[in-house]
Formats: C-alpha cells, structure tokens, sequence
C-alpha cells in the first residue's frame, strides 16, 4: 500500500466525524406550536434565547391560532404545545395527544374600540353588557374568526352577553381569519371594536384610533398551558429536549424571566406555575 493510501485511509474517520459533528449540532432543536399572542408580544424573542444559552437547544416556533397549534401537535408536528385554551388544551390531555400539562402564565383580554366609541362602552367593567351594547349598536366589530384561543374567548362571552353571534351578526361583524397582529390591523382601520389579549395590545404599534375601552372584568382573566405532545402517539417525539423546555420555563428561573419581560415598564404576562389538578 502506497503511503498516500494509508495517509488517506488515516484521515477518514476524521472526515467523517467532521461531517457528523454539524448534523448532530442542527438536531439539536424542539419544535415548539403556540398562540399567535406568544409571538407578537414578543415574549419568545425575550425568553428563547435565555432558554438557548442555558440548554443549547434552539426553539423553533410555529405560531398558529391555538386550535392549529393543538392540530399541529395532534399531526406530531410539534414536540411541545403553549396555547391559552383551557377547556381545548384539556381536551388534547384526555384524547391522548398531550401529557404532563403545566399551567404557566397568564394575563387578561382586553375590549379594544375607537377613541370616538360609537357603542358607548367606555369605562365599563362590564364585558357582556358592552358586547351587547355594540351589536345593538351594530358597531364594527374585527373577529379573528380562526379557531385561536382568543376567538374562543370571543364567543363564550358573546354567549354570556345572551347572543347567538352566528345569527346576530351581519355587515357590522367581519371575521378575518388571521391571527391578534394582523386582527388589530384591519381594526385600526375599520375604526372597529375586537377583543385581544393584553400582551399582543401592549406591543402593537399602529393603534391609528385604537384605545383599550373595557378591562377588568374577571371574565377576561387568560390562562397560559403548556404540554408535551404524547410520544406514545408520536415516537419521534423529542421528550428529553421537550421536557426540558416545560421545566426550564415552570422552574423558578423561567417564570422569573417570563415576569421580566416588560414594555414601557409594563408586565406583560404573569407567572402562575402549577401542574395541571393541583
């Protein structure tokens, strides 16, 4: 054998380790399917590279309406669920999809409407009676209309307000179909009412006319969940780096990180750890 030969022959296990080395770095990642709200507040830009340089694994995050996201982990497209729908996040647990779920954070919708508050609901801390007020009033109204955790919210408390919104709406109620930034948008310039959750208000820029008009009706509170999606349903299921993710942001560190993200000195979401139960 030529002493080339053996010269490359001692050099391939090197090479190949080489090229092993990046793949290897790459797979390090968990695909994470959230709210919308957790993106456009930007909560993840503030936190994801905390949890990063803590752990080394990248968070890829998929920002859906809450119901895509919990569609997204029942397809095992996603390794962790983060959404803000109770009774659809516990649903997910009881069909098998989710397990381990942890109550994280949360803050509160919020009535946005135009500064000259065609419906009269200024000052109110009456959500229901203010959402009848703006059907009566057939005051525009901008609905995401997505399945998201807001648009949930949305229709339990028009139902609470005593209407059926799928019959009571018309030209006055434009359902967008897209998530809370874009929502705000097409609001601010329709000069049209919407509910919205806090944190992706606080962060909103382009509000044109746009004021908060009813807050702090209990009925507005807004639960943060998170759970891993089921690697009985779905082997490939990235469980340890996952799980990781779930404890880092439950632990003392995480929720401490989540209180410190503010605008303007102001909290956007607050943290409540406690597993799902207790």
């Amino acid at each position: 054998m030529s002493l080339a030969r053996r010269a490359l022959l001692a050099l391939l296990p090197f090479a190949a380790l080489a090229l092993a080395m990046p793949a290897a770095a790459e797979d390090k990642f968990i695909v994470v399917s959230s709210t919308t709200s957790t993106q456009d507040s930007g909560l993840f830009g503030h936190i994801l590279p905390l949890f990063k340089a803590k752990t080394g694994i990248e968070v890829r995050v998929v920002a859906q309406g809450t119901g895509q996201a919990l569609d997204t982990g029942r397809r095992g497209d996603a390794d962790v669920v983060f959404v803000h729908d109770k009774v659809a996040e516990e649903k997910f647990v009881a069909e098998g999809f989710g397990i381990d779920r942890r109550e994280v954070m949360y803050n509160d919708f919020v009535l946005i409407g135009p500064k000259f508050d065609t419906a009269k609901v200024m000052g109110s801390k009456d959500i229901a009676a203010s959402l009848k007020k703006i059907a009566d009033a057939k005051a525009p109204f901008a609905s995401r209309g997505d399945k998201s955790g807001t648009h949930a919210a949305e229709l339990r408390l028009w139902k609470i307000a005593g209407l059926d919104i799928a019959t009571a709406k018309g030209p006055w109620y434009r359902e967008t179909g897209q998530g809370m930034g874009p929502t705000l948008n097409i609001a601010a310039a329709m000069n049209a009412y919407l509910i919205a959750d806090r944190g992706t208000w606080l962060s909103f820029k382009n509000r044109a006319d746009l004021v908060v008009v009813v807050e702090g009706d209990q009925r507005l509170f807004n639960q943060y969940g998170v759970m891993l999606v089921n690697p009985a349903k779905h082997p490939h299921v990235k469980q340890e780096r996952g799980m990781a993710f779930i404890n880092w942001l439950t632990s003392p560190e995480g929720q401490r990180d989540i209180a410190n993200y503010k605008i303007n000195g102001e909290q956007l979401f607050f943290p409540n750890y406690r597993r799902a139960g207790s």
